[in-house]
């Protein structure tokens, strides 16, 4: 003080000392008789600001933060365990270990509270939708009226709630059917209860599929707790209608929705094989022949499932015209339309369906079929009839799924397409009419890509590629055909890790578990469905 006062004229000292407190207080470094003695509340230890980071990224993460310890642990060397475990963060960050995958920037990036959240959130159990919009006087252009013209490449973000919401429904037959594979007389005579996704519809019919053949007793002697893998008739789905006003108001009709799951008894995957074209109907339908005078026809397995009836249950064709001429009485005057969906096996019934319910009165709603991984039904003259009979259909195909490729020649319908536009087009004609498997797709179709999805691995094996859950992973995250995975896709993963874990990228698998899933594997443990077969 002395000496600055001294280098100060008198005059201007008092303003000097008035300030003078105030300079005090503020701990400038340029002041070297304050360094020592001047507090600084703000400046934080690097251990300190270090926790207080973490624990920000806690709160984020939604977890509750362990209370900070009253008397601070030196903070640990870089390459040193923590020994104490002082923070669930530090655990968390270092079990990602992303520095290890990507170069340094965009593990930093990918290590981002923002993107930590969104991937949490992604895992999580709770499903999160897109919002339904109101489809209004348009219901039938998202009903496929002009086979979906304009909106499916880019993929019309309605039409994308659509069929991924139509693809719960199935999933919803999956669970119900594996909680109680086994068919019993007393509950043939009133619909099963089912867990159906959307709560403004309900179950009005439970459908049962019986199939042609047997198996020998010696089967159900050996294995007795296996019976309903060997029994012939097998609950496969059901009917539901909307009954709530504001969905219906929202959808602009009131629906009813057929859902058919896949293959999973013995008999069933005996049907599937059983490949060889046989007339759908004795009657020939002139209509439906088309130019070419082509007599419709569908492979044998899935017509036995169609049309066979079981001991205690009427066939599928029967049960299903049975209950949507009662629901179209009912709702007499109403806008209606008629939504069949299902998955492998249950695509192809639903073309049959389909079929069936477009004949089955003069006034039938509008029929479309939304398809899931499905296989070849029929030859020619069957999609001609499907067309002549104004059944919609959309087919949502996986490039990497074998299935939606048999039966019949392993030959894509677009090389089919260029070979008929030349001059073996006659001859194949003539193929068509004559050989047993002169097969062909039905309908529009969407396609989507495993090697899109930057969550599943790009050589996924042949069950991940027909999995439906990662189907509706893949719709839910496809943009276009020219741009690659959407990165604002919604739906969980966590059924999708815990199907197909072993066909998720390991980075995600390491995130997952770094993130302490714990409601993942007690949920694995405790669930009580099986595994859908398909």
């Amino acid at each position: 003080m002395m000496q600055i006062g001294s280098t100060i004229p008198a005059h201007n000292l008092h303003l000097f000392q008035a300030r003078r407190a105030g300079f005090q207080c503020s701990g400038s470094p340029l002041n070297p008789l304050n360094r020592a003695s001047v507090k600084r509340p703000q400046n934080l230890s690097t251990h300190e600001v270090t926790k207080k980071h973490l624990s920000n990224l806690e709160k984020l993460l939604q977890k509750q933060s362990k209370p900070n310890p009253p008397d601070p642990v030196p903070e640990p060397a870089r390459n040193e365990p923590n020994i104490n475990g002082e923070t669930k963060g530090r655990g968390i960050l270092e079990a990602l270990s992303l520095a290890r995958v990507w170069p340094e920037m965009k593990a930093a990036e990918e290590m981002s509270p923002r993107n930590l959240n969104r991937l949490q959130r992604l895992l999580s159990m709770s499903q999160e939708y897109s919002p339904r919009n109101i489809l209004g006087s348009r219901w039938c252009e998202y009903h496929g009226n002009n086979d979906w013209t304009g909106l499916l490449d880019p993929l019309d973000e309605n039409l994308r709630r659509e069929v991924v919401r139509f693809g719960e429904f199935i999933q919803a037959a999956y669970h119900c059917f594996h909680s109680n594979p086994a068919t019993s007389t007393e509950e043939t005579q009133r619909p099963r209860h089912v867990a159906l996704p959307d709560r403004s519809y309900r179950v009005t019919k439970s459908l049962y599929a019986t199939s042609s053949i047997g198996l020998p007793k010696w089967v159900d002697d050996v294995a007795p707790d296996l019976g309903w893998m060997t029994q012939r008739s097998s609950w496969v789905g059901y009917v539901a209608v909307c009954e709530d006003r504001r969905e219906i108001q929202r959808m602009g009709r009131r629906d009813i929705v057929i859902a058919l799951r896949g293959t999973a008894t013995c008999l069933e995957w005996t049907e599937n094989v059983r490949d060889v074209l046989v007339p759908i109907s004795e009657e020939i339908d002139e209509k439906s022949e088309g130019v070419n005078g082509q007599q419709p026809k569908v492979e044998c397995g899935f017509l036995s499932l169609f049309k066979t009836r079981g001991a205690q249950v009427p066939s599928l064709a029967e049960s299903v015209v049975e209950e949507v001429q009662r629901l179209m009485e009912k709702y007499k005057g109403e806008p209606l339309s008629i939504t069949i969906t299902g998955h492998s096996l249950g695509a192809a019934l639903a073309l049959l369906v389909g079929d069936e319910l477009s004949a089955c009165a003069p006034d039938v709603p509008p029929v479309a079929v939304f398809s899931f991984g499905g296989p070849r039904v029929g030859n020619r003259g069957f999609a001609n009839r499907l067309n002549s009979r104004n059944v919609k259909v959309l087919r949502v195909v996986n490039s990497q799924d074998v299935i939606t490729r048999v039966p019949g020649m392993f030959v894509s319908e677009e090389l089919d397409k260029k070979l008929r536009d030349t001059s073996v087009g006659r001859l194949l004609d003539v193929l068509d009419n004559s050989m047993p498997w002169a097969y062909t797709h039905v309908g529009t179709e969407l396609r989507v890509d495993t090697k899109m999805s930057p969550f599943l691995k790009p050589n996924a094996d042949v069950a991940c590629c027909h999995d439906l859950e990662a189907y509706l992973h893949l719709v839910d995250g496809f943009l276009a055909s020219n741009c690659p995975f959407r990165p604002n896709a919604k739906r969980s993963l966590w059924k999708l890790l815990n199907e197909q874990k072993s066909n998720v990228k390991k980075l995600y698998t390491s995130k997952a578990k770094g993130l302490t899933l714990n409601d993942l594997h007690r949920d694995m443990s405790m669930s009580s469905c099986l595994p859908s077969p398909s």
